[in-house]
């Protein structure tokens, strides 16, 4: 209607392409997304000086949805362009920076890049303790990420810290089944699950499951992401089934809703793994590996811990098909990432060294026995010679 009306460069139509750009994007619909934010775009360049805010808005938006599509270094190129404007046009407390520097925060975090993401989170809370009141609910967002970076990295007392203080300001604010407040509950609960207090964990992401099935598309990510959770805490407590259950639920969404090269696919192949390494099923371990190694090179960068993890993953199950030198060539790869990406004393360090320690001794207690048999059969020998 507005465009029968308008001309085509009108602020209002970019204002309302925006709209429906934001409504696909809730959607998870991020192509249909992007296409009207691309609008939105071609009207803010040619109707607004180059350093408008509004325009930075848009860069910002249009960085969202890539980051959602998995392509996180364009996203964080538009991020990037959102902020140097920012930094020109806005004053340096202003609230909107620092919602974009959560955005390259979270986009580094993805990335593996912890201590980058940190720097820019760390500067959004800045920013938001000198211009927003203690409750508003972007002091909630930041804390969160902050939270799940001390998480990443290890430090999970400091990590439930920040965590307790988003879910402190969530629940002064209604809803109770807003999806940030799901999102808070599932940091909560991965932290728990890396302190090995699962029941804990298991709650905190069954409240999160709750609040995503009432407020999300049935299709959405992150009620996939949500049944990984729940799938990876019901294998920690050897319910292999439940947690086989969860995962295939995670897939059948993904494979639905994201791109075929999309990380998430990635984390639920590796899951998969899990199951089966537990199962004692070795070859079909190896391949939901493989399907996660071919998808992690595509789409993160050489250095990515996440790579780390698969690469021990594929050394494990060659460990216990007795597959020695296969085992310690992936070892000796993720420990490689492992060193360039990670803090020293990182509890993912202590898992590789301890793996190739593992493989050491078991590669040294077979081959003693190999040779004890040899020896057996060449005394053996030697009696018959004799006889």
């Amino acid at each position: 209607m507005d465009q029968e009306y308008l001309p085509s460069n009108h602020p209002e139509l970019a204002t309302i392409y925006n709209n429906i750009s934001q409504v696909y994007n809730l959607m998870a619909d991020y192509s249909a997304a992007l296409s009207y934010l691309q609008k939105t775009l071609e009207i803010h360049e040619k109707s607004l000086s180059a350093n408008h805010p509004d325009l930075a808005t848009t860069y910002e938006n249009i960085g969202r949805v890539y980051y959602a599509m998995g392509e996180y270094s364009t996203a964080l190129s538009h991020h990037q362009k959102a902020l140097e404007i920012q930094q020109k046009s806005l004053p340096s407390d202003h609230p909107l920076l620092a919602i974009t520097h959560n955005s390259i925060g979270q986009v580094y975090y993805t990335m593996g890049e912890y201590s980058t993401a940190l720097s820019h989170h760390q500067k959004a809370l800045e920013i938001q303790q000198t211009s927003l009141p203690s409750s508003h609910p972007d002091l909630a967002a930041t804390h969160s990420n902050i939270g799940r970076v001390y998480d990443s990295m290890g430090n999970y007392s400091t990590a439930l810290s920040h965590l307790q203080t988003t879910l402190q300001i969530q629940e002064k604010s209604p809803p109770c089944n807003h999806p940030d407040l799901a999102t808070t509950y599932e940091n909560i609960g991965r932290v728990h699950y890396a302190m090995g207090e699962y029941s804990t964990a298991l709650l905190h992401h069954q409240k999160t499951l709750e609040i995503r099935y009432k407020s999300l598309p049935s299709n959405h990510p992150l009620l996939a992401i949500t049944h990984n959770n729940i799938g990876q805490v019901h294998h920690a407590m050897g319910e292999y089934s439940t947690a086989h259950s969860h995962h295939q639920k995670a897939l059948g969404i993904q494979q639905k809703s994201l791109p075929s090269s999309h990380p998430d696919l990635a984390i639920t192949y590796n899951n998969i793994g899990e199951i089966w390494v537990a199962m004692a099923d070795y070859l079909k371990a190896v391949s939901c590996y493989k399907k996660t190694l071919k998808i992690q090179q595509v789409a993160l960068p050489s250095d990515h811990p996440s790579l780390a993890i698969t690469y021990n993953n594929i050394g494990r199950v060659h460990e216990l098909r007795e597959h020695y030198s296969d085992a310690l060539f992936n070892y000796e790869k993720a420990l490689k990432i492992q060193l360039k990406a990670l803090p020293s004393n990182h509890p993912s360090l202590a898992t590789t060294y301890n793996n190739e320690e593992q493989l050491a001794v078991r590669w040294a207690l077979d081959t003693a026995n190999e040779f004890r048999r040899l020896g057996g059969q060449c005394a053996a020998a030697s009696n018959i010679d004799s006889a």
